[in-house]
């Protein structure tokens, strides 16, 4: 079998991974390469995994624990994807709270899979919000064993992608550069627009021709990483929800400016919240990745009787509270519509146990 590219996209919550995926593989896909795409997360029923798939886009999920502590869960993704998909290019995104990806991921893949896959280096793709903050020595609104797992993904990153440059002027987007490449001197610091597909160009151009992948590895402190993700309660829930001739676009954009409201009213920070809203082929997505401002919608479900409604949450607070925050707020919105929980569970990620460690740079 041929050798597939494999392109791994970490970054904390909130960053824009599952954006970035979508358009780079919609863009390899329109030049003719077979594409496939590796989703990963503690818990099942993915927005990201639904996102991608309904974009006729093939995708894998390993889902229960991050990449790192199922090693041969993620390679066992890549083979599928190789063999279903005769993959030229796979694109990964591990869980947005893992770090320690040279060591554990980077490291073993280039030991043990280097005939069979092209490793690109390791890109960390950074909110620029956040990433001000963290180059200021502050906790970019998180409890700062969080904050620690978001200076580690830099840390190690062998290009750090800042994102969201829309967002930014000229001068902002230098600034940040120029600060970033101060404080992470190793790294290839680039800048792109994941919504926007400027930037990605020549992101691709570095990813697809270097082969310097994995270059550093970091001292990690596991009991301050594995408190860095307990603080955060995690919900995966899918619903469907019935009511006559509901606008499932501003229904959902309700639900999420009303969640933004309880979390803030609650001085809970928010990793991200994603939920994405299904009535056959058409449907909408939202996210919110720290205050109310910060809330975005794409795509349209329209208006009908029924929709289904996948429901992704990351936020600083113990698993059993945010259950009752998100509950909570779907019954107030949904008391005129008819509600079917199909799956929905909640928890307190455990303490990273990593399938392999390398201690030293595997030379390819």
């Amino acid at each position: 079998m041929k050798t597939t590219k494999l392109i791994i996209v970490g970054g904390f919550l909130g960053a824009g991974k599952t954006t970035l995926l979508w358009n780079v593989a919609q863009k390899l896909t329109m030049e003719g390469l077979h594409v496939g795409l590796i989703t990963n997360d503690q818990a099942p029923e993915l927005v990201d995994s639904k996102l991608l798939s309904l974009n006729d886009l093939k995708v894998a999920e390993v889902s229960g624990s991050c990449f790192c502590c199922n090693f041969n869960g993620f390679t066992d993704a890549i083979q599928k994807i190789r063999a279903e998909a005769a993959a030229d290019v796979i694109i990964a995104e591990p869980v947005g709270s893992c770090a320690d990806l040279s060591a554990t991921i980077m490291q073993p893949l280039k030991q043990y899979w280097n005939s069979e896959l092209q490793i690109a280096p390791l890109s960390v793709l950074a909110d620029p919000i956040r990433l001000e903050s963290i180059l200021a020595g502050e906790n970019a609104g998180l409890h700062p064993d969080a904050a620690y797992i978001f200076r580690k993904q830099l840390e190690e990153s062998d290009i750090i992608l800042i994102n969201k440059t829309d967002l930014l002027n000229d001068e902002q987007i230098e600034h940040l550069k120029q600060r970033t490449n101060q404080v992470f001197p190793e790294a290839t610091i680039m800048t792109v627009s994941a919504a926007k597909g400027t930037g990605i160009n020549e992101w691709l151009e570095q990813v697809t021709v270097r082969q310097d992948a994995g270059k550093r590895l970091v001292d990690m402190d596991y009991d301050i990483y594995a408190n860095g993700e307990a603080v955060l309660g995690w919900l995966n829930g899918t619903v469907t929800l019935q009511g006559e001739h509901t606008d499932w676009d501003t229904f959902t954009r309700n639900f999420l400016s009303d969640l933004s409201d309880e979390f803030d009213n609650n001085n809970l920070a928010v990793g991200h919240v994603k939920i994405i809203a299904e009535n056959g082929n058409k449907f909408t997505t939202g996210n919110i990745t720290g205050s109310s401002d910060t809330l975005s919608m794409r795509g349209s479900a329209g208006e009908s009787n029924h929709i289904k409604m996948i429901i992704n949450a990351r936020v600083e607070t113990s698993p059993e509270k945010l259950d009752r925050i998100v509950r909570r707020t779907l019954d107030k919105l949904s008391n005129k519509h008819t509600t079917e929980v199909l799956a929905w569970r909640y928890l307190q990620p455990g303490r990273p146990q990593p399938t392999h460690r390398f201690s030293e740079i595997i030379a390819v």
